[in-house]
């Protein structure tokens, strides 16, 4: 039997009627750009995040550049970021005009290591942009500390973590403002790119909003160098019948997380993920780590197993960042990009199948360490 590592397409079967009245609803109101449906989705996003204010914008990266526009971090300013993440989070910093700064990566949770953030702290850095990992959010109490003593801005980088908590806070709620992403393959995905801010902040959402919208309040009056980052009310549309369902599907991620950890948990050769303490992880992915990664995911496709690597190339490694930290080392976030394979996760999974997955992973790794 072959399995799927992702189907976007599930989404869509399995709220079609409600998904196609969404569409049908938008496409016979005539407003094609903003809207109720972008404003009635805001609102839901934010109180399901238990925020004040939510702003769409147009994808997950343009998300998190914009809340660092706001807060006027820009020229000469430096942003702490994880070394271990997808580019965008140091794009986002670098595109807004500041400097990322990284710090390696925590050996046993993969996300930031707290411990290591303070001594990277200079007399410019301005924000702290904590990114919750394949759905595992990074413990906030710390971040707040260094946050007062310093007088620095908190960034989460939420693009994995829609529905996480930390001590029963969602995140949304752990910092001073976050980014969001809904490209498809998120756990709250749109069909098409999206994206969305969320904070406390009244003014700084007025902001966001302005500057997304062309630098505009009111119509041909521009009060700054905006761009153009709005939500499309289609896509809004689409995600506020699929925020209903978030839980429920996050929850099915838990599950199959559960089985995993149960029946791989002797399996030799594999590193499980462990989760901090006091976090409730959405599972946007499940990593693992193997010392012949290459040769255990192609074991695995060859029994109808499909695994993905997020990421192999540490960004200091790639072409954008080498030549400004190539000469950095994070051994870390290094040895996690040599080792690292996601397994199968989502709702479109059952139970029983990620139980014949597991035993499939387990019964594979075993032989291999025997060769």
């Amino acid at each position: 039997m072959k399995y799927s590592f992702l189907d976007v397409g599930f989404t869509y079967t399995s709220l079609k009627e409600e998904l196609d009245a969404a569409y049908h609803h938008v496409m016979d109101s005539g407003m094609y750009i903003g809207g109720d449906a972008v404003s009635a989705f805001e609102s839901e996003f934010a109180a399901y995040c238990g925020a004040d204010y939510s702003v769409g914008v147009g994808n997950g990266l343009e998300a998190l550049i914009l809340a660092l526009r706001a807060m006027e971090i820009g020229d000469g300013d430096e942003v702490i970021v994880p070394a271990n993440t997808f580019i965008a989070t140091w794009l986002a910093a670098s595109q807004a005009g500041a400097t990322p700064v990284p710090v390696d990566a925590d050996p046993v949770t993969m996300n930031i290591d707290i411990a290591l953030i303070e001594a990277a702290i200079t007399e410019r850095t301005k924000a702290i942009m904590p990114v919750h990992l394949y759905g595992q959010p990074v413990k906030a109490e710390p971040l707040r500390q260094l946050a007062e003593k310093y007088d620095l801005k908190i960034i989460e980088d939420a693009a994995q973590a829609h529905g996480a908590r930390d001590n029963n806070l969602r995140t949304g709620k752990l910092g001073h403002v976050a980014g969001f992403s809904f490209y498809p393959g998120k756990n709250l995905g749109a069909f098409g790119d999206g994206g969305g801010v969320v904070t406390d902040d009244a003014e700084l959402a007025d902001r966001i909003r302005l500057l997304g919208n062309y630098g505009s309040k009111v119509k041909y009056q521009h009060d700054e160098v905006g761009g153009n980052s709005r939500l499309d009310p289609m896509q809004a549309a689409m995600l506020s019948v699929k925020l209903r369902k978030l839980d429920e599907w996050n929850a099915r991620r838990g599950e199959i997380a559960s089985v995993y950890q149960e029946v791989l948990a002797e399996t030799p050769g594999l590193t499980l993920p462990v989760l901090a303490e006091g976090v409730e992880s959405s599972w946007h992915l499940f990593v693992v780590r193997n010392d012949d990664r290459q040769g255990l995911h192609q074991a695995l496709l060859e029994q109808g197993v499909p695994t993905a690597m997020h990421y192999p190339i540490a960004n200091h490694h790639s072409g954008a960042f080498r030549n400004e930290f190539g000469d950095q080392s994070y051994p870390v976030t290094e040895e996690i990009c040599r080792t690292c394979l996601s397994l199968p996760i989502g709702p479109h999974l059952s139970l029983d199948q990620a139980g014949e997955i597991a035993r499939i992973i387990d019964q594979v790794a075993r032989e291999r360490t025997k060769l």
